[in-house]
């Protein structure tokens, strides 16, 4: 019924992941494995939808209607049993763009803001950008290289100046969908030192089972109270050059802060074909997402078994959500740009180094492994060459 199983051609397209190539791996040969979007095609029902609205001929301003929010509603309620009303919602065109406004509306420069790394690049940025102190709270990795929250190390850094935490829930790039109690004992550190939430849970629909994603403002109306989070379609339907998600704000004085910076940056109302796929996609997608689940642990289930053959040289857990795959190269024995430099020339690859995830990336390379089939197997045949060819 859907067809993840052969390539679509993006290289004649401006897709950054491939117009980028030559730039960032100095050639055109790899296949690029980098950039968090898929190369399948989005929902027939969200092409049907853009189709027809493009028919209409007119582009113009136009207002993200009720009808969009509602079925983002109801499809958070269906998927994640979290209840979320009309009025606390915002447009935005990136988690990224909510993310800085967020820091902006609660705190003020000189505040710490603490984020989790090794963690997607721009929230230490954002940050920085914003002249906020970055307070770093390193995830720590147990006997099995499984990560976990380290509580004590955060419950160290905290300060009167502490104002913001940055949760990423779903994890990027580590891939762990974190526990109802990992995230209530997260929180109650949180509340107990006023410290409110900015969670990133734009991965929150590629979860596998038996893992369920938790929305951080569900545990409790105290949590939801202090909570920003921040969700969309990108991710979970490859509508990412739509520049479309929202904000979800429950607490009325939270949300009054936040919208005051929100209106002094005039993000207006996004586009018309936004609107239209935003809408498409949570109506009627969801058949397409349990059949995209279904390809991408197959696609995990193929990238383990090349590994378990090349255990020695590198490990991966098992991704509990999101397309990324986060690949243990410590055994390798390589510098940070050697590692680099073999699954560029190697493998014919293009990865993002850890390193590009903060420090505590050092010998981890990330892999999206949302690609069809075709793709999928021949990225594996040239890790497997690769590696059956390693001299280290």
């Amino acid at each position: 019924m859907f067809n993840f199983e052969t390539s679509v051609d993006r290289a004649q397209s401006n897709a950054e992941k491939y117009t980028l190539r030559t730039t960032l791996f100095r050639t055109n040969e790899v296949l690029p494995m980098w950039v968090a979007d898929m190369d399948i095609k989005s929902p027939s029902c969200v092409i049907s939808a853009l189709k027809e609205r493009v028919e209409h001929e007119v582009y113009g301003y136009e207002i993200m209607p009720d009808s969009a929010y509602e079925a983002q509603i109801l499809w958070m309620q269906r998927r994640h049993s979290i209840t979320v009303q009309r009025e606390w919602m915002f447009y935005s065109p990136s988690v990224v763009a909510s993310i800085n406004v967020a820091i902006r509306a609660f705190s003020s420069e000189g505040d710490g803001i603490i984020i989790q790394p090794p963690v997607y690049a721009p929230f230490e940025s954002s940050i920085t950008n914003n002249r906020r102190k970055v307070i770093k709270n390193p995830l720590r990795r147990d006997h099995t290289g499984r990560y976990c929250f380290d509580l004590d190390d955060l419950r160290a850094k905290i300060t009167c100046k502490t104002k913001l935490l940055i949760l990423c829930s779903p994890h990027n790039p580590v891939g762990r969908v974190w526990q109802r109690d990992e995230l209530a004992a997260l929180a109650n550190i949180c509340l107990e030192h006023n410290i409110k939430v900015i969670s990133d849970e734009i991965h929150s629909d590629l979860v596998y089972a038996p893992h369920v994603h938790t929305p951080f403002a569900a545990l409790s109306d105290a949590v939801r109270d202090i909570t920003l989070t921040t969700v969309g379609p990108g991710k979970t339907f490859n509508l990412a050059g739509m520049s479309i998600s929202t904000v979800v704000i429950a607490d009325v004085l939270m949300r009054e802060c936040f919208e005051a910076e929100y209106r002094s940056i005039h993000f207006a109302e996004g586009t018309s074909l936004g609107h239209v796929a935003f809408e498409a996609a949570y109506r009627d997608g969801e058949m397409w997402l349990e059949a995209l689940l279904a390809h991408l642990q197959e696609n995990i289930e193929k990238l383990q078994s090349v590994l378990h053959v090349h255990s020695s040289m590198i490990t991966c857990n098992i991704p509990e959500g999101t397309y990324l795959a986060w690949l243990n190269c410590d055994k390798m024995a390589l510098k940070d740009s050697e590692l680099r430099t073999f699954f560029i020339e190697k493998a014919r690859l293009g990865l993002s180094p850890g390193l590009a995830f903060g420090k505590e990336g050092s010998g981890f390379m990330r892999l999206n492994f949302a690609v069809p089939s075709d793709t999928m197997s021949e990225a594996l045949e040239r890790i497997d060459n690769a590696l059956k060819g390693c001299n280290i």
